[in-house]
């Protein structure tokens, strides 16, 4: 990348992928209410859901410095001290986030999830995006980072690949917007992805023209699972990276994990159009972000 990044500029970048991410995450999640229907605009309050709750944690866990990154410590004390397990936490994740709350190392604690396989859930992915706005001058600097971010709670190399993925796509979409000219999204992701599902499915985006087609191809997050929700999740942004309510509309329009694909696919294209591409009128329908993460970004 040609340009620096200054704190003040790093924190910006993030809190507008925050605000797409959150608004995408609640705007999702309404449409689980019985009558709902895609084509419609839900009637406010939208609460938001675990997604927001834990990317908040990672917004709040992010240092100043240019190289500081992410403190993996406090960010799981935060999860700890903050997860509301009503906000649509799986049991794993409540067993985990437990735990870590009551003194557990966060090592162990994820280590120890499905038998010792580790989580290779889409919880790292879905609030990832904010780490790569943070980083948006240096997409590797965003996969390492990334990784880092998932193994906090996801061990297993899924959970990882799909966290990692979410990460480099907010990077790249970031800078794209500073630098301006067209950008290849999944490209750009896919030279950062390890080996994995999560990678085959990216892979197999780049050849999809259709949502339709996408959503039958790469799943829509009806398992939870990081590969069968990232790849169409970052299909959705690289197809609406200027159009933040296209991008949302269509993660509801396929159905399945809703909250969660919106979250990652408005995370990631809000770091490109920045909070001004969100519907204004969507945001103040959003339940308010907890003040103790405003607190931390007016820090």
């Amino acid at each position: 990348m040609s340009f620096t990044l200054f704190p003040d500029t790093r924190a910006a970048l993030a809190a507008d992928s925050l605000t797409g991410l959150s608004v995408g995450d609640a705007f999702g999640a309404q449409y689980f209410v019985p009558g709902m229907r895609p084509g419609t605009v839900p009637p406010p309050p939208w609460p938001w859901t675990d997604d927001t709750e834990e990317a908040c944690c990672l917004v709040a866990a992010l240092t100043g410095g240019d190289d500081a990154g992410l403190d993996r410590d406090r960010f799981a004390a935060l999860l700890g001290r903050h997860f509301d397990p009503y906000r649509g936490y799986g049991p794993g994740a409540v067993v985990m986030l437990r735990q870590i709350r009551e003194g557990t190392p966060w090592p162990i604690a994820a280590a120890a999830a499905f038998d010792g396989q580790g989580s290779a859930g889409n919880g790292a992915a879905m609030r990832a995006a904010p780490l790569g706005a943070w980083h948006a001058d240096s997409p590797a600097r965003a996969a390492a980072q990334g990784a880092l971010a998932a193994e906090v709670t996801h061990a297993h190399p899924e959970g990882i690949a799909g966290g990692v993925a979410v990460t480099v796509a907010a990077s790249v979409a970031a800078a794209a917007r500073l630098e301006g000219g067209p950008v290849d999204l999944l490209g750009a992701v896919l030279a950062h992805v390890p080996h994995s599902r999560v990678r085959e499915g990216l892979v197999a985006a780049t050849r999809i023209r259709s949502a339709q087609e996408a959503a039958y191809e790469l799943g829509t997050g009806t398992r939870a699972m990081a590969q069968d929700s990232v790849p169409f999740a970052l299909w959705v942004a690289a197809h609406h990276l200027g159009d933040y309510r296209g991008a949302v509309e269509a993660c509801v329009a396929a159905g399945g994990d809703m909250d969660t694909t919106a979250a990652m696919a408005g995370g990631v294209v809000a770091a490109h159009t920045g909070a001004g591409g969100v519907p204004a009128e969507w945001i103040t329908a959003r339940e308010p972000l907890p003040e103790w993460v405003t607190a931390s970004r007016e820090a």
